[in-house]
């Protein structure tokens, strides 16, 4: 690999939204969105992402950060930790002063990670056809600012869900978001599953489809 290559990031886009997820859902936010994911998970919604984009400086994403004005940057995928230049990024964001989340699959070590950004962790379900790949030693590596992120299709992907909260203690360690499958699962089941369970967990709906109908940036 060429020294010039070695400090570059495949970049699939960088664009600028209101968060759609997480603890920071509504914050004016630019989203550096890294091409390639080694997941396919049944209801993934940037398959877009597996392929194409550009091969961009650090300096050229730095300064299409800042032309956004604002202090929240997400850096998400694809998979961001396949690509394994992605903790110069993070580095570089934080030196800066950026709030900075990354939003990974779960099913690669996030132990490089920068502790000052936020770990947005998404651990597979059942329904995803891709639980055999979570990595649960990340979980003894998040901390109060963190977030881990369940998707649910069903209640299959509900209990599954519960269980692997309360076998590892996640909401004792960081956030916990349950998020229902868009045009799959009712937000509203959801809804009154974890009010009649008690649950210690945020639910959210991914404000982003709800004004636009897509992924942020589409």
């Amino acid at each position: 690999m060429s020294e010039e290559r070695s400090e570059q990031l495949k970049i699939h886009e960088i664009f600028y939204s209101l968060q759609g997820e997480s603890t920071l859902t509504g914050l004016p936010t630019v989203f550096v969105r890294l091409t390639g994911c080694p997941l396919r998970c049944v209801w993934c919604d940037t398959e877009y992402a597996f392929t194409g984009g550009s091969w961009l400086s650090m300096d050229e994403i730095m300064a299409e950060v800042a032309k956004h004005q604002t202090a929240y940057v997400c850096v998400t995928g694809g998979e961001p930790l396949a690509q394994k230049r992605v903790h110069l990024l993070l580095d570089r964001l934080i030196a800066e002063n950026y709030t900075v989340s990354l939003e990974t699959a779960g099913a690669l070590s996030v132990a490089d990670v920068n502790p000052d950004v936020i770990k947005i962790i998404d651990l597979k379900a059942p329904g995803s056809g891709e639980m055999i790949k979570n990595d649960y030693a990340n979980l003894d590596l998040v901390g109060a600012r963190d977030q881990v992120k369940f998707v649910i299709a069903d209640e299959a992907d509900y209990q599954w869900a519960v269980e692997t909260m309360q076998q590892y203690t996640i909401n004792e360690r960081c956030q916990v978001l349950f998020s229902p499958v868009a045009d799959v699962m009712s937000p509203k089941q959801l809804a009154e599953w974890i009010l009649r369970d008690h649950l210690p967990v945020r639910m959210q709906i991914q404000l982003h489809k709800l004004l636009w109908g897509g992924t942020p940036g589409t």
